[in-house]
């Protein structure tokens, strides 16, 4: 599996609980990321050596599609068609995954609540074969804000469930079992949860397949 855009790996390390070797790339240096790892461009190390892999996910930079986009008053790449593109081109099975907003095709969306995870945090998931999404439980469970000094508190004592946005707490590192990472990682990342539900899905496919 190769992972593109790779941040500190919580995609990467999903894979690997379904059973997957993963490499990742990222053009920013990622100190903590857990396996084998390349700095470079995304797009070029894919024209290079993407035929040498079994599967491929990417998660594009999502700041383009962020309502955040509007405070920072900046403007970002949009690198989710590209992406696709060139996974289309290459030939081999693929996953893209991003934040609701982004231009997706007929993704699947999963939340932590599907994983028994006290965490609030939706991504959408495009993929080049089939996969249906787990049922999506009601959020009932109220949710910790995004500031305030009680916040650790409240989610440690009081049973309220994480939101992964902006300033993110110590305390996320549990609600999304990513336990490796920096507070800032964590605020890029994705619960392991997630890929390894998708990556099951991806090993039937090419299971079926061979």
């Amino acid at each position: 599996m190769l992972d593109l855009y790779c941040g500190a790996g919580g995609a990467s390390v999903g894979y690997v609980r379904a059973g997957f070797t993963v490499v990742g790339v990222d053009n920013r240096p990622q100190p903590h990321y857990p396996f084998r790892f390349v700095r470079g461009d995304a797009l070029t190390y894919l024209a290079t050596h993407g035929h040498r892999f079994d599967a491929i996910h990417a998660s594009p930079p999502c700041q383009a599609y962020t309502c955040l986009r509007h405070v920072a008053k900046k403007e970002y790449l949009d690198l989710v068609g590209p992406t696709r593109e060139a996974l289309i081109a290459l030939g081999v099975p693929w996953v893209i995954e991003n934040v609701p907003g982004a231009p997706l095709n007929d993704p699947i969306i999963l939340c932590g609540t599907m994983f028994d995870l006290r965490v609030y945090r939706h991504r959408l998931f495009e993929s080049s074969f089939a996969m249906v999404a787990p049922p999506h439980p009601q959020h009932i469970a109220p949710a910790v804000g995004t500031r305030g000094r009680d916040r650790k508190r409240l989610y440690e004592r009081e049973g309220y469930f994480a939101t992964i946005t902006g300033n993110v707490g110590t305390y996320c590192r549990d609600a999304m079992e990513t336990e490796w990472m920096t507070t800032r990682e964590m605020s890029q990342a994705i619960p392991p949860a997630y890929t390894k539900f998708v990556g099951r899905s991806l090993r039937e496919f090419l299971d079926g397949n061979r």
